[in-house]
């Protein structure tokens, strides 16, 4: 399936105005022409409060409220007007501790700048046609972390801490 074929509402959420532009031009040369922006967070959470949005692009790096601390807001929010809405963070920090902070906020794709067209069709295809099933624990609730199976997986258990002895 293209992402082209249906109709897709994105929000862009960055607080750099050039990186929004060139981020919406990418999204319109593969076909999706529905293509929203938002300076900051709190405007974004107002503009998805009146209009239908299909999948957040989230930069990491802002001030006042990051990029985590905004998908928190998504995710868990008493006020959140959707918690299950796909999220790709877009940023320029690779750092293990920033994916995985992004990972643990819960993050649907990781996109690091400088992007391409062919890197986000990738995401926005993992996001809309292999969708990851939400779960909710204690401490987390979000797309579950598990990118797959392990076929060589033979316990009850899937980690060393789920074993309680």
């Amino acid at each position: 399936m293209a992402v082209s074929s249906i109709p897709i509402s994105v929000l862009v959420i960055d607080d750099n105005h050039h990186m929004r532009s060139l981020i919406k031009e990418l999204l319109k040369a593969i076909g999706i022409n529905d293509v929203r922006e938002a300076s900051e967070p709190i405007e974004a959470l107002e503009l998805m409060k009146t209009v239908p949005i299909d999948i957040l692009l989230v930069d990491f790096s802002m001030p006042m409220i990051d990029g985590v601390e905004f998908v928190h807001m998504i995710r868990t929010g008493d006020d959140s007007p959707n918690p299950f809405i796909p999220i790709i963070m877009v940023t320029g920090h690779s750092e293990k501790s920033k994916v995985i902070a992004a990972r643990d906020a819960g993050v649907n794709e990781f996109l690091v700048k400088p992007i391409n067209a062919k890197s986000l069709m990738m995401r926005l295809q993992n996001v809309i046609e292999r969708p990851r099933p939400f779960i909710r624990i204690a401490s987390y609730f979000g797309p579950d972390r598990r990118r797959g199976e392990n076929p060589k997986f033979e316990g009850p258990w899937r980690r060393k801490d789920d074993i309680k002895g």
